[in-house]
């Protein structure tokens, strides 16, 4: 073998290396970092992970269809920018600058028009239910 391509397979190495480091570190560093007494040997309830507070209730309760609607309102204007960043990227191409700001402004703007739209249904508002006592 000559010296470049031992060169490249030790470079095809460290990559496959890098990759099993970023896929099993955090495995490696949660283990190191996570607190070594839980919730289970309090004997408080089943779960492994805690957030500092006391659990209140079950955690198998049904949720709002308002928290699915806010839900997909979230995805739509996460996926816009997935729209807007390759355009902010190309946007300095001087003969379509003007075709390009137009775009933006018409993207932008039906996007004005579902936030309206969901504002108008109520879709932002969150109402909690509250039940009676038995």
């Amino acid at each position: 073998m000559s010296e470049t391509q031992i060169l490249d397979l030790i470079y095809v190495g460290a990559y496959c290396l890098a990759g099993l480091v970023f896929a099993l570190g955090p495995f490696v560093l949660v283990h190191l970092l996570s607190a070594r007494e839980t919730r289970q040997t309090a004997q408080k309830t089943g779960q492994f992970v805690e957030c500092g507070m006391e659990p209140i209730g079950d955690a198998w309760i049904r949720y709002s269809a308002v928290y699915y609607r806010y839900a997909l309102v979230f995805v739509a204007f996460a996926v816009d920018v997935l729209y807007l960043i390759p355009v902010a990227v190309v946007y300095d191409d001087p003969p379509f600058a003007v075709r390009d700001l137009v775009e933006l402004a018409l993207f932008v703007g039906i996007l004005s028009l579902v936030i309206v739209y969901a504002w108008k249904k109520g879709v932002f508002e969150w109402k909690r239910k509250t039940h009676p006592p038995n």
